[in-house]
Protein backbone atom coordinates (compact mmCIF):
# COMPACT_ATOMS: atom_id res chain seq x y z
CA UNK A 1 0.00 0.00 0.00
CA UNK A 2 1.47 3.72 -1.00
CA UNK A 3 1.58 6.34 1.78
CA UNK A 4 0.26 9.56 0.50
CA UNK A 5 1.98 12.71 1.79
CA UNK A 6 -0.30 15.05 3.82
CA UNK A 7 -1.12 17.84 0.90
CA UNK A 8 0.28 21.20 1.21
CA UNK A 9 -0.56 23.85 -0.94
CA UNK A 10 2.42 25.47 -2.80
CA UNK A 11 4.28 22.15 -2.82
CA UNK A 12 4.89 20.15 -6.06
CA UNK A 13 3.94 16.56 -6.47
CA UNK A 14 4.10 13.43 -8.88
CA UNK A 15 1.36 11.39 -9.99
CA UNK A 16 1.56 7.92 -10.43
CA UNK A 17 1.26 8.36 -13.87
CA UNK A 18 4.21 10.89 -13.71
CA UNK A 19 2.32 13.96 -14.17
CA UNK A 20 3.75 16.76 -11.98
CA UNK A 21 1.15 18.92 -10.15
CA UNK A 22 0.65 21.86 -7.39
CA UNK A 23 -1.52 21.87 -4.53
CA UNK A 24 -2.88 25.67 -5.44
CA UNK A 25 -5.73 25.20 -2.62
CA UNK A 26 -7.12 23.18 -0.24
CA UNK A 27 -10.28 23.32 1.68
CA UNK A 28 -10.56 20.97 4.49
CA UNK A 29 -14.36 21.88 5.40
CA UNK A 30 -15.24 20.02 2.12
CA UNK A 31 -12.93 17.71 2.32
CA UNK A 32 -11.33 18.73 -1.15
CA UNK A 33 -7.92 19.24 -3.33
CA UNK A 34 -7.34 21.42 -5.83
CA UNK A 35 -4.30 21.17 -8.14
CA UNK A 36 -2.98 22.29 -11.24
CA UNK A 37 -1.07 20.34 -13.50
CA UNK A 38 2.43 21.26 -14.79
CA UNK A 39 0.36 22.23 -18.40
CA UNK A 40 -2.21 24.67 -16.66
CA UNK A 41 -5.42 22.14 -16.43
CA UNK A 42 -6.66 22.93 -13.35
CA UNK A 43 -8.21 19.86 -11.26
CA UNK A 44 -10.23 19.53 -7.93
CA UNK A 45 -10.34 16.07 -6.63
CA UNK A 46 -11.58 14.95 -2.70
CA UNK A 47 -9.30 12.86 -0.21
CA UNK A 48 -10.41 9.15 -1.97
CA UNK A 49 -8.85 11.05 -5.61
CA UNK A 50 -5.96 12.10 -3.46
CA UNK A 51 -5.18 8.27 -2.18
CA UNK A 52 -5.66 7.33 -5.56
CA UNK A 53 -3.08 9.16 -7.33
CA UNK A 54 0.06 7.70 -5.13
CA UNK A 55 1.25 11.12 -5.18
CA UNK A 56 5.25 11.60 -4.17
CA UNK A 57 6.56 15.24 -3.10
CA UNK A 58 8.64 16.33 -6.19
CA UNK A 59 10.55 19.49 -6.83
CA UNK A 60 9.49 22.19 -8.69
CA UNK A 61 9.96 22.00 -12.45
CA UNK A 62 12.81 24.37 -13.85
CA UNK A 63 10.85 25.60 -16.70
CA UNK A 64 7.96 27.69 -15.41
CA UNK A 65 6.45 28.35 -18.81
CA UNK A 66 4.23 25.06 -18.77
CA UNK A 67 1.52 26.74 -17.46
CA UNK A 68 1.87 29.93 -19.08
CA UNK A 69 1.69 28.22 -22.50
CA UNK A 70 4.31 30.26 -24.22
CA UNK A 71 7.76 28.91 -25.83
CA UNK A 72 10.92 28.91 -23.76
CA UNK A 73 12.24 31.33 -26.98
CA UNK A 74 9.07 34.36 -25.94
CA UNK A 75 10.26 34.47 -22.35
CA UNK A 76 10.65 38.54 -23.67
CA UNK A 77 14.22 38.17 -22.35
CA UNK A 78 16.98 39.47 -24.86
CA UNK A 79 20.51 38.67 -23.32
CA UNK A 80 22.83 40.93 -24.90
CA UNK A 81 26.20 40.19 -24.61
CA UNK A 82 28.71 43.24 -24.24
CA UNK A 83 32.62 43.74 -24.05
CA UNK A 84 33.21 45.19 -20.60
CA UNK A 85 36.02 47.04 -20.50
CA UNK A 86 37.52 47.20 -16.88
CA UNK A 87 38.62 50.83 -17.37
CA UNK A 88 35.44 52.25 -19.26
CA UNK A 89 33.55 54.47 -16.48
CA UNK A 90 29.53 53.30 -16.34
CA UNK A 91 28.79 57.29 -17.12
CA UNK A 92 30.37 56.80 -20.35
CA UNK A 93 27.33 56.76 -22.50
CA UNK A 94 26.06 59.96 -20.87
CA UNK A 95 26.65 63.09 -22.66
CA UNK A 96 29.25 65.11 -20.19
CA UNK A 97 29.13 68.67 -19.90
CA UNK A 98 31.59 70.45 -21.87
CA UNK A 99 34.78 72.19 -19.70
CA UNK A 100 35.13 76.22 -19.99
Amino acid sequence: MHYAPDPRVEQWYRANTGDHFEIVALDEDDGTIEIQYFDGTVEEIDLDGWEALEASIAAPPEDWSGSVDIQQDDYGVEIELRHFDPWESPLDPYDHPKSP
